[in-house]
């Protein structure tokens, strides 16, 4: 059992409250649930669309074919009636049907409610959403019942909570069931999006401040934190730009309180000499790029994993970094949580990727495990300080020098400064002091290389091609690999978390034998394949690319690799 409703219609209709609703009653009556989101950088107008996607089944991605689209304007009918299946309806207000549309003969798809009409008598137009709702648990033949009642309850103040409810049970009333589900069968879940998951994970991880200035698809990460701020303690400071951001960032560092920031690619960019002077004074920095289409403006609101060649080597000058790519809400939980104690380890910064697909994606998960968060800040103690003769910038076999907080001792004095600098921290152009602290900096990557995350496979132990990924194209390749081998076509997937320092080991072993190996990016020059080539010489002989502002699917996954292949 799959299903998959599209809401579509311009900003401002209510769209985000609808399917917001129906996600969590979905959620209540035990199903998983995926939802993504296509919005035009408008506040009223243009074309937006909302997909929630439910089965009894897990889920990993959004899918291209629909059950049910719910029009609130003729465009959605226009748009994306091509897309509606042989059994598939179109749930539409009278209001618009009574507009000629021209109906493909194929398709018995037109239903007709008198929503707004409803909403009319009602005495509050508003309503109309909820009358649509009702609608669709008829038309899914899901009962009307405490689970129900408790999601519009947590929606609706009190003043309209008596008249949503009215407005649903009369949207009920006026539709008739068409579908017959299966019983749900995922329980204690929880419902999330990713840069809700990733802000929670932060939290968990100990994060106690963090500054950005609000640039889409990243705003809704601080959003979240802030809306945490009583309860956790966590500062959340809202800064005039993004060069602000990350100097205050790593100011909080450097006095002890674990910080970061985060923005989208042009933020990033005016975020750049910052990184350089976060790396030559040691200071733990994680900074989060929720990707969109560049360059300049691009496409504010979509997605796309341009950004990766730049921030491999952003900052001028050589600093020591690590960058992760977020695959999933779950996996960004967990991970930020891992930035965190990775850049107070090794006192380096740690740039996390997501993109705004990923950001926006709301998926039903188990609940997240907080006990296998562990909270680990590498403070030098006393005697591994010897704070007698505190010598900040050490040089030490692994490259980590003992790092003391400002104030933490009165007999050590903590000095930093952007100049190259000798152990103590005084300013140095000694060659011979350049030399053994630009070693000592680089030789933390020898160290981190041994505790890096070897990228996820799918598929055919023993695969004929090998497709290759990063990111949030986990979820659909992974429903693309499980129909291609369906298919008996012997594909293999590695999907990259860590990138840089780039773990080679499951490379290495699954490209030995194989005919072709794909990159499948949604990018235009195939990032992830030009570093792969850089870093081992493995050579990615195809490549399947979007750069449209959408995420692919699993069906133009399979469509395009197939087509490379042939």
């Amino acid at each position: 059992m799959d299903y998959n409703i599209l809401i579509g219609g311009f900003a401002g209709q209510g769209m985000d409250t609808l399917s917001k609703m129906l996600e969590l009653i979905l959620k209540r009556k035990h199903y998983y649930v995926f939802s993504n989101k296509d919005y035009m950088s408008r506040v009223r107008g243009g074309h937006n669309f909302i997909q929630v996607r439910f089965s009894d089944k897990p889920l990993y991605s959004h899918v291209e074919e629909l059950d049910i689209i719910v029009a609130l304007d003729r465009n959605t009918v226009d748009i994306h009636r091509n897309r509606l299946s042989k059994n598939g309806t179109i749930l539409i207000d009278k209001s618009i049907s009574d507009k000629e549309i021209q109906t493909p003969s194929e398709y018995d798809f037109m239903s007709v409610i008198t929503s707004i009409e409803v909403a009319k008598e009602l005495g509050n137009h508003r309503v109309a959403g909820t009358v649509s709702l009702g609608a669709i648990l008829k038309m899914l033949g899901l009962e009307i019942d405490e689970a129900v009642l408790d999601v519009l309850k947590h929606t609706f103040s009190d003043e309209i909570y008596e008249l949503n409810v009215k407005a649903l049970r009369r949207g009920f009333e006026m539709y008739q069931q068409k579908y017959h589900l299966d019983k749900g069968n995922f329980e204690d879940s929880i419902a999330i999006n990713g840069n809700q998951a990733a802000a929670l994970g932060a939290l968990a991880g100990g994060l106690t401040f963090y500054s950005a200035y609000p640039m889409t698809p990243s705003t809704s990460f601080m959003t979240y934190l802030s809306s945490k701020m009583d309860e956790t303690g966590i500062v959340v400071e809202q800064v005039e730009d993004e060069i602000a951001a990350i100097n205050m960032a790593i100011g909080a560092s450097y006095a002890g309180v674990r910080a970061m920031t985060g923005t989208s690619g042009g933020g990033f960019s005016l975020m750049t000499e910052a990184l350089g002077l976060a790396g030559i004074t040691e200071t733990p920095l994680v900074v989060l790029n929720v990707q969109r289409p560049g360059p300049a403006t691009g496409l504010p609101t979509r997605t796309e994993q341009s950004d990766l060649s730049f921030i491999l080597t952003a900052s001028h000058g050589e600093i020591p970094r690590m960058v992760i790519a977020l695959k999933n809400p779950e996996h960004a939980f967990y991970t930020m949580a891992r930035a965190l104690n990775i850049a107070d380890k090794y006192q380096m910064l740690v740039i996390i990727l997501s993109d705004q697909y990923l950001s926006d994606i709301t998926t039903t998960l188990p609940a997240f495990d907080f006990s296998k968060i562990e909270i680990n800040r590498y403070i030098a103690t006393e005697q591994e300080a010897d704070i007698n003769d505190y010598r900040r910038y050490k040089v030490t076999e692994n490259g980590v020098s003992p790092r003391l907080i400002p104030g933490q001792f009165k007999e050590a004095l903590i000095m930093a400064d952007s100049d190259e600098h000798t152990e103590y921290g005084h300013i140095t152009e000694a060659a011979d002091v350049r030399i053994a602290q630009m070693d000592k900096r680089m030789r933390k990557l020898d160290m981190l290389k041994e505790e890096l995350e070897e990228p996820s496979y799918y598929g055919s132990e023993n695969p004929e091609n090998l497709i290759i990924a990063w990111g949030s194209v986990e979820g659909p390749l992974r429903e693309a690999v499980q129909r291609m081998n369906d298919k008996d076509m012997k594909i293999g997937a590695l999907v990259f978390s860590d990138i840089s320092p780039l773990p080679v080991k499951m490379l290495e072993k699954y490209t030995k034998e194989v005919k072709n190996i794909i990159n499948v990016e949604m990018n235009y020059t195939g990032q992830l394949a030009k570093f792969i080539r850089q870093e081992t010489g493995i050579v990615c002989n195809k490549s399947v690319l979007k750069y449209d502002g959408g995420q692919i699917s699993p069906s133009e996954i399979v469509k395009r690799v197939s087509e490379v292949l042939s």
